[in-house]
C-alpha cells in the first residue's frame, strides 16, 4: 500500500493534523491503492507561506531555464510511461487504451507550455513626442490549482505547465479520487528539476480546496470540476484576484436529417460512452428529427448493447468502471430519475452485478426538457434521445439548456453545418466528431454554466494571459 504525502516547503509531509483518507481501486474495492493526507487550512497555509518565499526568485529565473525544465519533466513522464498507465488504470479505472492516451498526451502538454515560457512577451505602442510607450507581462503570483478526477495527469498538466512556464509558483490540490496520479506528476516535475520551493502538492477533500481558493494570497484560481463548487469557488475569490472556471457541460449531439444512422451512432457512442461517460464533454443528449429518429435510436442501442464493460487492465474492454461508489450511486439514481419522469429505457442502466462500479451504458428515448436527464449533468454513461419535428427545431433544443461546452452535428450538408455552427451556444462546436476530443493547441473552454467566459483554458492566447499580468509603461527621455 503506498504511503501518499504532501509536497510543502521542499519537502514530504504528512497532514499537520495526521488525519488520511484511502482511495482504493474502483474495479475491485477491496483493493486498496493507499493512504493520502487529508489536508485542511493549516496545510494549506504552510504551503502558502512556502510558495510566497520562493515567489520572486522564480519570477526572476530566465525563460529559457523554465522551459528547459519542463522539458526534462516531459521526459521523466514518458519514461515512467508503463508504470503510469497502469497506476492510472487501477485508480480512476480507465481502460487501458485511455489511460495509454492520458499518458501519452500529459508530456506532449508540458513542451506545448515549455514554448510559451520564452514568447511571453509585450508590446510596443506608437505615441506622439519623445515617449516610448510599452507593456511588460509579469507572473501573477500564486496560483491555486484545483483539479478533477477524470483526467488526472492531463488537465493538471494544463494548469501546472502554463503557470510554471511564466514564472508563477503552484498549489496544486488534486481531487481525493486520484491521489495518486497528483503525486506522480509533482515528483516528475522535481525529478525535471523544477526548484522544490516552487511547487506545493496538497492532497485532500473540499477543505483543503476551499482553503486553497480561500487564501488572499493565492493570486489566481484555476479549476476544473463541477459547476456547483465552480460557483463556490468564484464567491470566495471576489472581484480582485483572477480566477479561471471550466465547468459542466450537457453536451448535444443533433442527427441532421440527411445523415446516415450508423455513423450517427458510431460517433454519439464513442463520445457518450468512451471514459464511462466521465467527461466534461461527453455526450449526454441526442437530438433527432422525425425523419430519422427511428433508425438512429436502433444504430445506438445495437452499439451499446455490443460494448464490453470490465475491468479496465483486461483486454477486449470497452469501458471501464465508474471512478467511484459515489459515481456509482449518482448513475444509478439517474436511471431511475428517467424512469420516473417518463422516459423509456431502451436498453442498459442496470449494475453489472460482482465486484467493482460497473453498469451498463444507458439509451433513454422519449425525453424530454424539464426531466432530469434532460437538464441535469449526469456524468455518467448515459444518452436522453430527443425527438424534434424540424432541424430548427433541433438547434432550439440543442440550446435549450443552462451549460455550453460542447456540441455536434452529424450532417453532409455544409450549409446545414454552418447554420449550426452559428447558432449554437457553445464554446466548442464540432461538425462530424464526437462531442469529446480536443486539440491540445487550440482555445478551450464553454458558454454559460460552463465556463467563466473569460480566460480559456487548454491553449490561445487568453489561456497564457490568465497566468501573467499586464503592466503598461510611460519613457521619457529625460528632462
Amino acid at each position: 500500500m503506498i504511503e501518499g504525502l504532501n509536497f510543502i516547503g521542499g519537502n514530504w509531509v504528512p497532514a499537520v493534523s495526521g488525519a488520511t483518507f484511502t482511495r482504493s481501486n474502483p474495479a475491485d474495492p477491496g483493493d486498496v491503492i493507499g493512504a493520502f493526507p487529508d489536508s485542511g487550512a493549516d496545510d494549506v497555509r504552510l504551503a502558502v507561506d512556502s510558495l510566497a518565499a520562493a515567489a520572486p526568485a522564480w519570477a526572476a529565473t530566465s525563460p529559457e531555464r523554465r522551459a528547459g525544465i519542463l522539458e526534462a519533466a516531459a521526459a521523466q513522464l514518458e519514461s515512467r510511461s508503463d508504470q503510469l498507465i497502469a497506476e492510472l488504470v487501477r485508480e480512476e479505472g480507465k481502460t487501458l487504451a485511455e489511460a495509454t492516451m492520458e499518458v501519452s498526451r500529459t508530456p506532449m502538454n508540458l513542451r506545448f507550455y515549455a514554448a510559451e515560457a520564452t514568447r511571453s512577451c509585450g508590446a510596443t505602442y506608437p505615441v506622439a513626442g519623445q515617449t516610448l510607450l510599452y507593456t511588460v507581462r509579469e507572473p501573477i503570483g500564486i496560483v491555486g490549482a484545483i483539479t478533477p478526477w477524470n483526467f488526472p495527469l492531463n488537465i493538471p498538466s494544463r494548469k501546472l505547465g502554463p503557470a510554471l512556464a511564466v514564472g508563477n509558483p503552484v498549489l496544486f490540490k488534486p481531487s481525493e479520487i486520484t491521489p495518486l496520479m497528483g503525486q506522480r506528476l509533482v515528483e516528475a516535475l522535481l525529478a525535471g528539476g523544477l526548484p522544490p520551493e516552487v511547487i506545493a502538492l496538497v492532497q485532500g477533500g473540499g477543505a483543503a480546496g476551499a482553503a486553497v481558493a480561500g487564501d488572499e494570497r493565492v493570486a489566481a484560481v484555476t479549476f476544473t470540476g463541477s459547476t456547483a463548487v465552480g460557483r463556490l469557488i468564484h464567491s470566495q475569490v471576489g472581484p480582485h484576484r483572477r480566477v479561471q472556471l471550466e465547468m459542466g457541460g450537457k453536451n448535444p449531439v443533433v442527427v441532421a436529417p440527411d445523415a446516415d444512422p450508423e455513423r450517427a451512432a458510431a460517433l454519439i457512442v464513442k463520445g457518450a460512452f468512451g471514459l464511462s461517460g466521465q467527461a466534461c464533454t461527453g455526450t449526454s443528449r441526442v437530438i433527432v428529427t422525425e425523419a430519422n429518429h427511428d433508425a438512429v435510436v436502433d444504430a445506438v442501442v445495437a452499439r451499446a448493447e455490443a460494448l464490453q464493460v470490465g475491468p479496465g487492465a483486461d483486454t477486449g474492454i470497452d469501458m471501464g468502471a465508474l471512478a467511484s461508489a459515489e459515481q456509482h450511486k449518482k448513475f444509478l439514481g439517474y436511471v431511475q430519475a428517467g424512469i420516473e419522469d417518463g422516459a423509456t429505457l431502451r436498453c442498459g442502466g442496470e449494475d453489472t452485478g460482482g465486484n467493482g462500479f460497473f453498469v451498463r451504458p444507458a439509451v433513454f428515448t422519449d425525453a424530454t426538457a424539464g426531466m432530469r436527464i434532460v437538464d441535469e449533468e449526469v456524468f455518467g454513461p448515459l444518452i436522453a434521445v430527443q425527438r424534434v419535428s424540424t432541424l430548427d427545431d433541433a438547434i432550439d433544443a440543442a440550446n435549450n439548456t443552462e451549460f455550453g461546452l460542447s456540441a455536434a452535428i452529424v450532417t453532409n450538408d455544409l450549409t446545414v453545418a454552418q447554420e449550426f455552427s452559428r447558432r449554437s451556444k457553445t464554446g466548442l462546436v464540432k461538425i462530424n466528431q464526437p462531442t469529446t476530443g480536443m486539440a491540445m493547441n487550440a482555445p478551450f473552454g464553454g458558454y454559460k454554466a460552463s465556463s467563466t467566459a473569460t480566460f480559456k483554458e487548454q491553449a490561445g492566447a487568453s489561456m497564457i494571459e490568465f497566468y501573467l499580468n499586464e503592466k503598461t509603461i510611460y519613457m521619457n527621455p529625460g528632462l
